[in-house]
């Protein structure tokens, strides 16, 4: 019986896991350390993933032949360099030798495209360094080398997903796509850099699809999780203005840029491709829409609440 254990349950990308797991067959337990509403197919756990004690406990219980590690903590604001990445490391390395000791066959964990050096331009798995410009970055990169040292040695399978940009419901809202069509909504302006800066943009639902395939396959190591199209971060936020029917509102250029930013971050998608014949099925502009309608349904529900 395949039996998974999702970690980051309820986070942008665990949320549209759970579903695509249960339709393909899956016994799924789902970690979370706040309660949460019941759903269909899903087996709800809470537990702190910082208590090694709860992970034992957890992992024993499970006794999952799959483990898909989403979990990691980004406080708004200083994500890029907060002590909890580091926590995160060491907790990630008490799950992983408690899963292989419950029994469990194939781990694959969320990485990022920040462990890349961002100088490349595109990220290549097998040929761009891996030099993070972050301590989330660099964190990521750490864990993903111990995971595959870890699994190597013990014949275990694991895989490594490297998420590059991602948007869609439930992502936090001061990222660029929520943010824009937050302030649309509410008929604020957008305020924006330049938007020259071409990245590599898919939709949360995407990414999820590319993981549970991932999952799903045999194929070990890191792998790129991303559109392999590129684009300017200007047309995204004007797709939304022209959406939402209000591209006057779109103000590009009233905030400087980060001082990190770089040119092009962009993903070479061919293994990703190629080896488990992925490809996204959201448009930029489907996708765009199906996050307006979640935060529509969201901000009416914030306004009702207020309002009782």
């Amino acid at each position: 019986m395949k039996q998974v254990l999702v970690t980051g349950a309820s986070g942008c990308v665990g949320r549209h896991v759970l579903p695509l797991l249960v339709e393909r067959g899956w016994t799924v337990h789902a970690v979370s350390s706040r309660e949460i509403a019941p759903e269909h197919g899903v087996e709800w756990h809470r537990s702190d993933l910082l208590d090694s004690r709860q992970v034992v406990d957890l992992v024993e219980r499970v006794r999952a032949t799959h483990l898909l590690h989403l979990a990691w903590y980004l406080p708004p604001g200083r994500w890029a360099n907060a002590d909890e990445s580091y926590q995160w490391v060491q907790a990630s390395i008490g799950l992983m030798r408690a899963f292989h000791r419950a029994g469990g066959q194939r781990m694959v964990g969320a990485g990022s495209c920040l462990e890349y050096d961002w100088s490349a331009g595109v990220c290549s798995e097998d040929r761009t360094p891996l030099t993070p410009h972050t301590g989330y970055g660099a964190c990521k990169n750490a864990l993903q080398e111990l995971l595959a040292a870890y699994c190597r040695d013990r014949n275990l399978s694991s895989a490594w997903g490297r998420i590059f940009f991602l948007y869609g419901p439930h992502e936090h809202p001061d990222r660029l796509v929520s943010a824009a069509v937050r302030a649309l909504l509410k008929g604020e302006p957008a305020r924006c850099s330049h938007g020259r800066q071409i990245r590599d943009y898919l939709y949360a639902g995407d990414v999820a699809d590319a993981f549970v395939t991932l999952l799903e396959s045999e194929l070990t190591g890191p792998v790129n999780i991303a559109s392999g199209d590129p684009v300017r971060l200007s047309e995204i936020v004007r797709r939304v203005g022209d959406l939402l029917g209000r591209p006057d509102l779109i103000h590009l250029g009233a905030i400087p840029a980060a001082s990190t930013d770089v040119p092009v971050v962009v993903a070479d998608t061919t293994r990703l491709v190629a080896r488990l014949d992925w490809r996204p099925r959201y448009t930029l502009d489907a996708g765009l829409e199906a996050t307006i309608a979640w935060w529509r349904a969201r901000l009416k529900a914030e306004t009702t609440e207020a309002v009782q």
